[in-house]
């Protein structure tokens, strides 16, 4: 059931996020779905945000009352494929069922295509039995455009994807 009542930020990261970071990217629950491993210390999750999460040109603390609760990225192509962009998020588990991804990522794809100007698509990779991210995709107008077969390794494994898409020109809810 949506919470609209919480208020949902987005935020760059910063290295005092670390605790709260661990507590989603640590727990199986929410690493079955990601590409990364589960994170095993304060120290892991300190070096990925500032190796990864803050250079990054749109990564993104999901945030309640400025406490992170979970993980967006907006990743554009280069060159010839500077017109689409990858996106990509994880919640905590405890915050799962309450429409904040929905929200979350409602906020982010406006920010990107406004932040983006060379941006016309905005693409999501989601694994097969991951339901609730199809369902969030969907909510927001993304099309289901296919089955990719056999496309990624995911945890040693050779996974089937569906691939989702959500142009600038396509209504959002």
């Amino acid at each position: 059931m949506a919470n609209n009542s919480l208020e949902i930020t987005l935020r760059p990261y910063r290295p005092s996020d670390a605790e709260d970071f661990l507590t989603y990217t640590g727990d199986e629950k929410v690493t079955q779905f990601t590409r990364w491993n589960t994170f095993t210390s304060k120290e892991e999750a300190l070096s990925y945000i500032k190796d990864f999460c803050i250079p990054h040109p749109y990564c993104r603390s999901i945030c309640i009352h400025d406490r992170s609760i979970g993980f967006l990225f907006i990743m554009p192509q280069g060159g010839d494929d500077k017109c689409r962009a990858e996106v990509g998020y994880a919640l905590a588990a405890e915050y799962w069922g309450q429409g904040i991804a929905t929200r979350a990522v409602k906020m982010a794809i406006s920010d990107g295509f406004k932040e983006l100007t060379d941006l016309v698509r905005m693409q999501a990779l989601v694994l097969v039995e991951n339901k609730a991210s199809q369902r969030v995709l969907e909510k927001l107008g993304f099309y289901k455009e296919g089955l990719l077969r056999k496309y990624t390794f995911h945890k040693g494994v050779v996974q089937d994807v569906f691939m989702y898409s959500l142009l600038s020109a396509d209504p959002m809810p």
